[in-house]
């Protein structure tokens, strides 16, 4: 039987979680001749092909695997899953989620109705004592098109590309998507009754460190999309000038001081100062005092206008796209 729906998992270095996803899908009210799994690893990593043939030995689905020879990110493995894909309907999320028995189900009965691209619903439980950087991955829940959950006919997919495999972190792909969708006029379907839990994962103080290294994507979507994005993109502008007054302040404090101005040494640091102190009480909110979150909290509040003002002008200058 031609399953009807075919399930396209990228994946890199979690087999953990991938089982977790797999057993899920396992546990679909769906009958599982009709629908198949396909699981692209874009580590190409041993331990991720054994827990899919772990699992397809205990559940019986029918799962594809297949390997990446290169890292290219998840974009290019959506792109490879739903192009081999069987099915005339895709249905795409991530490794690290867990869906819902009726997601499958639900899913159909939306195709049913006529739609050819649907948005199911993505929850994210946050933890007792949430840090900054866990509250804005939380966001994600409000987002409008996102992969973890997302349905499309697959002559829709054929029709604008797919996914742009010039976004080759996981960062802005999904609604690079959305706006060719857009841009052609295909309906996207709000669909809540297909329900995903995307477990929060423990990450790093520094996580959000890392993370600013992503906004280099912006400045692509938007030399791709400018109208869109600033229809649809938060530009945060309040915190960015504050990032860019930071780092100025900080520059200022700089010259200055090689240049023997002892006031403008004063007023610069002052400036830096206080900036700086703000966004240390912005990670400190929500959180219980210690002397170890206190001390994260000051690196990353040092940090993070310095990092956030490079990557946004290196994605300007990269992607020659005049977003600062």
């Amino acid at each position: 039987m031609t399953p009807l729906i075919s399930v396209i998992i990228p994946t890199y270095h979690r087999p953990e979680l991938l089982r977790k996803c797999l057993d899920a899908l396992a546990m679909q009210t769906l009958s599982p001749e009709q629908f198949e799994i396909l699981v692209v690893d874009d580590g190409d990593q041993p331990q991720t092909a054994l827990a899919v043939r772990k699992a397809m030995q205990e559940t019986g689905l029918a799962i594809r695997y297949l390997a990446q020879p290169e890292r290219r990110g998840p974009a290019a493995a959506r792109n490879r899953g739903w192009r081999v894909a069987i099915g005339a309907l895709i249905a795409f999320t991530d490794d690290d989620c867990v869906p819902d028995p009726n997601w499958l189900s639900a899913g159909l009965a939306g195709f049913n109705g006529g739609s050819s691209v649907l948005t199911g619903q993505l929850t994210m439980p946050l933890p007792e004592n949430p840090t900054a950087h866990e509250r804005t991955t939380a966001l994600l829940e409000k987002a409008e098109f996102m992969t973890a959950n997302l349905f499309c006919r697959r002559s829709v997919l054929e029709e604008v590309g797919g996914f742009d495999e010039a976004f080759d972190s996981p960062w802005r792909e999904d609604r690079e998507l959305q706006f060719k969708l857009l841009r052609i006029g295909v309906p996207i379907t709000p669909w809540p009754t297909a329900l995903i839990v995307h477990p929060m994962r423990p990450a790093p103080w520094y996580a959000s460190l890392r993370d600013e290294r992503k906004s280099r994507y912006d400045a692509l979507l938007y030399r791709k999309h400018p109208d869109l994005f600033r229809q649809r993109i938060p530009t945060y502008s309040t915190l960015v000038r504050r990032h860019y007054l930071t780092v100025s302040a900080a520059m200022v404090s700089v010259m200055a001081a090689l240049a023997g101005q002892g006031t403008m040494v004063s007023a610069g640091v002052t400036c830096w100062l206080l900036l700086t102190i703000m966004l240390v009480v912005d990670q400190l909110s929500g959180q219980r005092l210690s002397w170890k979150a206190m001390g994260h909290a000051l690196v990353v509040g040092i940090a993070t206008p310095f990092l956030a003002v490079y990557w946004r002008l290196y994605g300007a200058v990269k992607y020659r796209a005049l977003y600062l």
